[in-house]
């Protein structure tokens, strides 16, 4: 018995090194473009193998694999609809001045005493607002980038501060694809989810700004010319007034109140949009011109849709602005939904062929009490950033492997969430060779191994999650209904 469940365990495995096989292949060819395309293919090629291996050792039917796939898709079908909304809210925010007014406001709190304490601020106060950490450090980090560098802090800290805040804010941003996709595959609502994250999260960065508020006081000075141009372009392209943070507000209140996402996205659009035609005339208008040249009124209308449903730049004279006010509508976001849908065919044929159940049998000697579950997943999510190269993939992989487990132990949902959440989506970037390691340092200029040793969130917040597992903080076993 024991040599069969080996075998089992081993062609189990297969599918997972034909997956990192051809991921590391095309993280070669297309670097981080591969989640554009590649990846997915990758996700099918592994499934197909999955299926074709348990078919003939297994003799799984057919009919199973379709039926697997077919729910784990339903399953997801909520968050394909979340994900549609927060691209139309990436391009209503940006439309009605939002986003712009936010940025403006938030980038004149530098102070040199306080640099990168502020930095990873300003970056965390940003990412939440845009829902990624990729488009805040290309844009807004650059910029702060410069100035740390005219201070005279060292690139590494300087990086690290950037990529802390902005990590931080993606990671709790209902607008960001990787905390909608760890908590839609793991089955907890995205506010709650959230919520729940802010256990482990807010302690993390408390310690990562003390740690840079340190830093920061031993330096001082400094030139905060390049915060002036980006002022300077927003104020001269949108209509800049707090009182545009209306709709964040609003939002905030709808989300406090605890209204299904749906709901909160879809009303907030609406009254991102009625803003935007209010406070941004000019700017619906160009994008309106750009469509048609018919009467105002469908100008206006042909520019509010594109807003809402097509990717949209806008022309504010200097390139570094462009990039930050450039919306992704919904279209932007095919490429997460493309991925989801693969990678829900890959879990439902690794379910279904019981591939899963074997892998997930290897850990159980490691889970057997709270603490070495979390442990275990924290783990198992920071490796495979670096197996698999793709943060996307591995909350993935680390969702599906340790799905059951949890629930076969009676740990709420949301404690799986957040531990994928805590590694998969934190420590990406830690990895010289993965696809977020490759763009940051690509984009800042500085190597990963230089800004590894500051990124103080990132290494802090896999920690935090083990830390909080093992006080037993807010962690209730469903089975027992009591602290395990």
């Amino acid at each position: 018995m024991k040599k069969k469940t080996l075998i089992r365990s081993g062609v189990s495995l297969v599918p997972i090194l034909v997956l990192v096989a051809i991921l590391a292949v095309n993280i070669s060819i297309y670097g981080s473009d591969s989640i554009l395309g590649a990846s997915q293919v990758a996700l099918l090629f592994a499934s197909a193998v999955c299926i074709a291996l348990s078919m003939w050792v297994f003799k799984t039917p057919w009919k199973e694999f379709e039926a697997a796939i077919r729910e784990n898709v339903a399953d997801v079908t909520s968050a394909i609809l979340i994900l549609f909304l927060i691209g139309a809210i990436s391009g209503t925010w940006t439309g009605s001045g939002v986003i712009p007014t936010f940025i403006y406001y938030g980038v004149q709190l530098i102070h040199p005493k306080f640099f990168l304490l502020t930095a990873c601020v300003i970056c965390a106060l940003v990412s939440v607002m845009i829902g990624s950490s990729w488009t805040t450090i290309a844009t807004i980090g650059v910029a702060l980038l410069g100035i740390g560098r005219a201070e005279g802090f060292s690139d590494g800290m300087i990086a690290g501060a950037i990529i802390s805040g902005a990590y931080f804010g993606d990671k709790i941003s209902p607008l960001s694809d990787t905390t909608v996709m760890a908590s839609s595959l793991n089955g907890v609502p995205l506010f709650s989810h959230i919520r729940y994250m802010m256990l482990t999260t807010v302690p993390s960065m408390i310690i990562t700004l003390l740690i840079f508020g340190v830093l920061g006081l031993t330096h001082g000075g400094g030139d905060t010319s390049q915060i002036g141009i980006y002022t300077e372009v927003l104020s001269g392209t949108f209509h800049i007034s707090p009182w545009l943070m209306t709709v964040p507000l609003l939002t905030g209140v709808m989300i406090a109140r605890r209204w299904p996402a749906l709901i909160v996205l879809t009303l907030s659009t609406l009254l991102a949009g009625i803003t935007a035609l209010i406070a941004q005339p000019h700017i619906i208008r160009e994008i309106g011109l750009s469509l048609t040249d018919g009467p105002a009124w469908k100008v206006q209308f042909g520019g509010l849709v594109s807003t809402i449903f097509d990717s949209v730049s806008i022309d504010t004279g200097n390139e570094e602005v462009n990039s930050l006010v450039a919306s992704r509508g919904m279209v932007g976001m095919l490429n997460t939904v493309y991925l989801i849908i693969c990678a829900m065919c890959f879990g439902g044929t690794m379910k279904a062929s019981g591939m899963l159940r074997h892998l997930a049998s290897l850990l159980l000697p490691l889970v057997k009490n709270r603490f070495g579950l979390v442990t275990s997943t924290v783990f198992t999510g920071t490796a495979l950033n670096g197996i698999v190269s793709d943060q996307y993939l591995a909350i993935i992989l680390t969702s599906n492997l340790f799905k059951d487990i949890y629930e076969k132990e009676g740990y709420d949902e949301r404690l799986l969430s957040r531990s994928v959440e805590d590694s998969a989506s934190i420590t990406s970037p830690l990895y010289p060779w993965s696809s977020c390691g490759m763009t940051q340092a690509t984009i800042l200029s500085v190597p990963t191994l230089t800004y590894l040793p500051f990124c103080f969130f990132n290494i802090l917040s896999p920690l935090m999650s083990i830390f909080v597992a093992a006080a037993g903080w807010k962690i209730i076993r469903k089975v027992q209904g009591t602290k395990p």
